[in-house]
């Protein structure tokens, strides 16, 4: 995109030292915004990810640590995302999974998974929507899940916080749905609902799958995808960034609380 229309803005993406998180902050800076780095990373993968946002167009980054299991965290992060000028957008993409029946849960894996998926987004959005009203204009885009969608066997931690980020996600909607105007581009809330994406979240499934035959990565994808995404093609991380751009657009003003699928056809079976 060549239009520079986030130029003054301040973005913070959870969860962007890779993945969908990065692609996003590549996205929002190739716009014009500031972009806050957020993970847990070695400091080699904090500097190359900064590089690479800035290399998309950012014309700064900051990067904030945060541990993202542990809700004391998050406060400091945000006095701190507010002493640099404060969120006017706000991604919340950082996530776990661990693919284990219902029955073989441990209460430290619902715990964890809660704690980063939808937890940790509640926390962020109390502290940087109040801000985005006085102002006018304000994003939040939460990565959900097709899973926020629909259910799947061995992943009950992860679909409750999906489902749960989803319905979060839509009563902050409501909530600041009449902030701001057309022309400062009002405060909105969205999800993102990723189906198979090329991503480290995915790679345990995919490696699982891959041992069916025989160690051959690309049938394990093709037998991942056939079960589920009906298109057989796995999304770039890149095509979830062009669609928080567009969620972040002054145009998209009247479109809050929707959760938009990239699924392949996932969800309309």
């Amino acid at each position: 995109m060549s239009e520079r229309w986030l130029e003054g803005k301040t973005a913070l993406v959870t969860g962007s030292v890779q993945g969908i998180g990065l692609a996003v902050a590549k996205a929002l800076g190739s716009a014009g915004a500031r972009v806050g780095i957020h993970g847990i990373a070695s400091p080699e993968q904090v500097e190359e990810a900064e590089a690479d946002v800035r290399a998309a167009g950012a014309p700064e980054t900051r990067f904030f640590d945060a541990d993202l299991t542990d809700w004391t965290t998050i406060d400091p992060m945000m006095d701190a995302v507010a002493a640099w000028g404060g969120a006017d957008i706000l991604v919340n993409n950082a996530g776990i999974q661990k693919t284990v029946s219902l029955a073989e849960a441990e209460p430290e894996t619902w715990n964890a998974i809660l704690a980063v998926n939808l937890s940790s987004a509640f926390h962020t959005m109390r502290r940087a929507l109040p801000v985005m009203a006085e102002r006018g204009y304000g994003r939040v885009v939460n990565i959900a899940s097709v899973h926020g969608l629909v259910a799947s066997v061995n992943k009950a931690p992860y679909v409750s916080a999906k489902f749960g980020l989803i319905g979060l996600s839509r009563v902050a909607a409501l909530e600041y749905a009449a902030v701001g105007s057309r022309e400062t581009g009002g405060v909105t809330v969205n999800c993102i609902c990723p189906g198979w994406t090329e991503t480290a979240i995915i790679e345990p499934q995919i490696q699982a799958r891959a041992a069916l035959h025989g160690g051959d990565r690309t049938a394990g994808i093709a037998d991942l995808l056939t079960e589920k995404q009906p298109s057989r093609r796995t999304s770039d991380p890149s095509e979830m960034g062009a669609v928080a751009l567009w969620l972040c657009a002054p145009a998209s003003h009247n479109i809050t609380g929707i959760a938009v699928p990239v699924d392949g056809g996932w969800t309309a079976q």
